[in-house]
């Protein structure tokens, strides 16, 4: 009987003769994506990018397997997009407008992910002018119709509208198959009301409009009450005054129009007949082609182990279901597994296989085995930590697993006289190492390479400096996977015992501790190659942990554009450094400390006796035993708790005691760590004080400094202001301050979708002074003053008594006006509620651009260490996606002066949301506009914020002056 039968009508038969027919529509469109975040970078075996596609393949592969040892389908169909334009984009210009393009990596490996479904032998669907959805919506209701079973392979929130009995969802990726109380528990309505819930809370990832203020939960509520839509809208103009039904009015036109935007077109002319798409065993040879060309060889293994007969082979007309078999599926799951792609398995580490190089002749084949390798780790071991001052002792190299080596450069005693080893001419190893370091064929790998970047530049200066690039960075992928996770720190030692389960050798243990310390240019050249080489292998051995997960677990974005192309950027801020002037700090100091002694005095005066006030044990005897100030409360070791908070409290209640202890406090820091350390910390060789930035610092994304730190000077005081004045211009030359303007309020406005806060902004008005407005009716000195101070503090998560001590008034007062800002603002509350709500669930928050912040105490069972969680959840979004675009600023910064020929302005200084540059006179202005334009469009076209951001930019012979 099947010699006279065709294909296709055998398999008719097949299916014909089973119980009930159960349709399987993969959500083809979502693989992509998903498999193009999986993995790295990979390319087959024609130099071509195949990551997803390789991704894609194993993905389908595993669908094979899992249903063939489940309830098979009977038919089965792989739909995806046609184009980006559909009769959506008709109906609304905008729609999917924000969604960046597709990675450049991505598109050609489109094609071939059809490719993959055909060599698979299945159907590959897709229609013009209609998406992935509607195709699969039309399949679903031709499929109920004729009473079968149907199955949606995606993870889709908009394809839970078609959920019903007899038709579920699975997604693959959480192993979850879905039905109506999925929708019910997710969405708080039933699957047929869905899309009228998200048409009214829209969706910022297809750009659907929506209703402004109306999240998830206020949506599905309105539903719930009023049933449909239209009733919702028709019921608007009798609900209560508010800001949510205003908004119901004004914008009930978008509102429908997202209804349109998000309904599913279920009537879309089916392509394929159901009947076509049934399911066989899958024929092993086109299969075969498809990965041969490739070079996938894993999966051609998996292919080519597989039981004889298992490729090819009809199914019995007499089974009761046709079920999908692919070749290489072991009986009982999955297909056998095999490392993923970028994870290669590593040996132990061995230190005895580590090379000291001291010859011209190894060098040399170090060089040819990276060139080779085309990847190649790199470390510098020097004689202090400052990158600036240090004079570099030995370059480590590892091209592998166990294939490491140390080439000591200024090994021996710093006496002229001293012993010195074998060892290579510092000089000419930088010239040779210089064409290796710069070869964009290669790919150098550092953990936290700024550090080495500057140290080798600087001993290269006689060969006219050095690059490396192309470069990944260890520590910035560390972070951007870990951020907040609660390790121990991100540097490689930390990294090595969590990644690696492998103690590095310590510094003390081969340069010793105390004074018995050594520089590490005395340590002997076997012990020092063991501890370089390793530092070197460490790395590398780290990159093939970190770089696949980069792509697994979204952060490549953030890794790729925001923080890797800073790190040269940094390190040419770190080398050139800032001017000092050394005789106004030193009569700073002199007033710093008057101030500190007139103010020892009155506080003495206030206590009734002498004691030292930099005593917290002492200070708090005073304040509570002796004053009698209420709310002392003793620690562990039996004192009273004088931290700020206290002391800022106490203030509050009219303790004047406690607000000169404040302004002791500060004048004694700033005096400690500014006018006094900053004339210690000016580079003799240049004159310039060089402060370290660091990428890593701080879990929101933000840079942090060191040495001296200058995040912490104080930014709208007067002390502030006369610090900043010691930071001044060469001759000739002005120093330029290019300030973001209310960024993070503005982010707020725009991640919140608070239309009354885009309005102020678009129309370039005080924000304080509207927000007093809506808040309090009228437009003063004082209201200016609560509602900036009100502005700030709700987006850092602020609760009630914090916002209390801050005004001066009471808990309950302060409850009021928080109550009384969501009302006016609904988006603040909706943004802190769902932000939360994410937060709790994934452990996360993410920035614009897709950095993470991890919260492991977010559910602590300890109160006050899940509120201050919560409270950094909220702000983490706002603040770190204002480092992301400070940051994005920084990068383009250089090239853009350069096209304006104005490379002679240079980027000194960041500190939060401020550049300072040093410019020749004749140039500020043509700079100024430069640099505003760069800043002003720093998020784009990555990231399309709604409200625009604004900088004030000024100029002066100071810092303080510049603004």
């Amino acid at each position: 009987m099947t010699a006279s039968f065709g294909r296709r009508a055998w398999l008719r038969y097949s299916a014909a003769m089973s119980e009930q027919n159960h349709l399987y529509l993969v959500d083809g469109s979502g693989y992509i994506f998903r498999a193009y975040h999986q993995l790295p970078p990979l390319t087959n075996r024609h130099g071509q990018p195949a990551g997803a596609v390789y991704g894609y393949t194993a993905m389908l592969w595993k669908l094979a397997a899992d249903l063939h040892h489940a309830d098979g389908p009977t038919h089965l169909a792989v739909i995806f997009d046609k184009s980006s334009k559909t009769f959506r984009n008709d109906l609304y210009d905008q729609y999917k407008a924000n969604r960046p393009p597709a990675p450049e990596d991505l598109i050609p490996q489109f094609p071939m992910i059809r490719d993959a479904t055909r060599a698979f032998s299945l159907p590959c669907i897709e229609e013009e002018g209609f998406e992935a959805d509607d195709i699969i919506a039309s399949y679903t209701v031709e499929a109920v119709k004729r009473g079968w079973h149907v199955t949606i392979v995606s993870s889709d929130k908009d394809l839970a509208q078609l959920i019903q009995p007899g038709v579920d969802m699975l997604d693959t990726m959480k192993n979850e198959r879905r039905g109506p109380g999925y929708v019910q528990d997710k969405f708080g309505v039933d699957p047929d009301k869905l899309g009228d819930v998200l048409a009214l809370m829209g969706d910022s990832v297809d750009n659907v409009p929506g209703v402004p203020g109306i999240g998830p939960k206020t949506a599905a509520k309105l539903i719930t009450e009023y049933g449909t839509l239209d009733a919702v809208l028709a019921a608007a103009p009798a609900m209560k005054p508010s800001k949510m039904r205003d908004n119901l009015i004004e914008h009930e036109g978008m509102a429908r129009l997202s209804r349109q935007l998000v309904e599913l077109h279920r009537e879309v002319p089916l392509p394929d007949p159901l009947d076509d798409l049934v399911l066989g065993a899958i024929p092993p040879e086109p299969l075969r082609e498809f990965l041969t060309y490739h070079g996938f060889n894993s999966l051609l293994t998996r292919l080519d182990g597989s039981s004889a007969g298992a490729g090819g082979a009809m199914t019995s007309p007499n089974a009761p279901r046709v079920q999908m078999k692919l070749a290489g599926t072991e009986e009982g799951g999955a297909p056998k597994a095999d490392p993923a792609p970028g994870f290669m398995a590593m040996p132990p580490i061995d230190r005895s296989l580590y090379e000291t190089v001291t010859s011209e002749d190894a060098l040399d084949r170090w060089i040819a085995e990276a060139r080779a390798e085309g990847i190649v780790a790199i470390d510098t071991e020097t004689d202090a930590l400052d990158s600036i001052t240090a004079r570099l002792v030995g370059i480590s190299l590892s091209t592998g697993p166990g294939r490491a080596c140390y080439i000591p450069l200024a090994h021996g005693g710093t006496d002229m006289f001293a012993e010195k080893p074998d060892q290579l001419d510092a000089g000419w190893t930088l010239a040779r190492l210089k064409p290796l370091l710069e070869d964009e064929g290669v790919l150098k790998i550092g953990h936290n390479l700024k550090y080495d970047l500057n140290v080798l530049d600087r001993a290269a200066a006689g060969i006219g400096g050095l690059r490396i690039a192309p470069f990944d960075d260890t520590i910035l992928m560390s972070f951007d996977l870990e951020a907040g996770k609660g390790l121990a720190g991100h540097g490689m030692d930390e990294a090595a015992r969590a990644h690696l389960d492998h103690a590095c050798i310590g510094f003390k243990d081969v340069a010793g501790t105390g004074k018995k310390a050594i520089s590490f240019a005395e340590v002997p050249l076997d012990r020092a190659t063991e501890y370089a080489a390793e530092d070197a292998e460490v790395t590398l051995r780290l990159w093939h942990r970190f770089k696949p997960r980069l792509h697994a677990e979204g952060v490549t974005r953030v890794y790729e554009l925001v923080d890797r192309p800073l790190v040269p950027v940094i390190a040419a801020m770190e080398r050139t450094g800032i001017k000092v002037d050394r005789d106004y700090l030193s009569r700073l100091s002199g007033e710093f400390a008057d101030g500190i002694l007139a103010l020892e005095k009155e506080i003495h005066e206030y206590a009734g006796q002498p004691f030292s006030i930099g005593s917290p044990k002492q200070l708090g005897e005073i304040l509570f035993d002796k004053l009698g100030h209420k709310g002392g409360k003793k620690g562990k070791a039996g004192g009273y708790s004088t931290d700020v908070t206290i002391l800022e409290k106490l203030k509050a209640e009219g303790s004047e005691i406690s607000g000169k202890v404040l302004e002791w406090r500060q004048f004694s820091k700033l005096k400690s760590t500014y006018t006094d350390a900053l004339q210690a910390q000016i580079n003799p060789a240049t004159g310039r004080v060089h402060t370290s930035y660091s990428l890593t610092g701080a879990q929101t994304g933000r840079l942090s400094s060191t040495d001296p730190n200058l995040q912490n000077i104080p930014i709208r005081t007067e002390i502030g202001r006369q610090i900043r004045d010691a930071f001044i211009a060469e001759e000739g030359k002005l120093l330029l301050a290019a300030d973001y303007s209310q960024i993070e309020l503005r982010l707020a406005a725009h991640m919140a979708d608070v239309p009354a806060l885009k309005e102020a902004f678009l129309a370039g008005e005080d924000i304080h002074a509207a927000t007093a407005q809506e808040l309090f009716g009228r437009v003063d000195r004082e209201t200016r003053g609560r509602a900036k101070t009100i502005n700030f503090a709700i987006l850092y998560g602020i609760s009630r008594w914090g916002l209390a001590a801050r005004l001066e008034i009471t808990p309950d007062e302060a409850q009021d006006m928080i109550a009384r800002y969501y009302d006016r603002f609904p988006g603040i509350g909706v943004y802190i509620g769902d932000t939360l709500e994410k937060a709790r669930a994934t452990g996360f928050t993410q920035t614009l651009f897709g950095r993470k912040t991890w919260f492991p105490r977010i559910k602590a069972a300890i109160q006050h260490e899940r509120q201050g969680a919560e409270r950094a959840a909220i702000n983490a979004p706002i603040q770190g996606t204002s480092a992301d675009i400070i940051k994005r600023a920084m990068a383009r910064m250089g090239p853009a002066l350069e096209r304006a020929g104005l490379a002679e302005t240079r980027m000194l200084l960041q500190v939060h949301d401020e550049l300072v540059f040093e410019v020749p006179e004749a140039d500020a202005e043509a700079a100024g506009a430069v640099i505003r334009e760069v800043m002003e469009n720093a998020a784009s076209p990555l990231v399309t914020i709604s409200v625009p951001l604004a900088v004030e930019v000024g100029t002066g012979k100071s810092w303080g002056a510049a603004h």
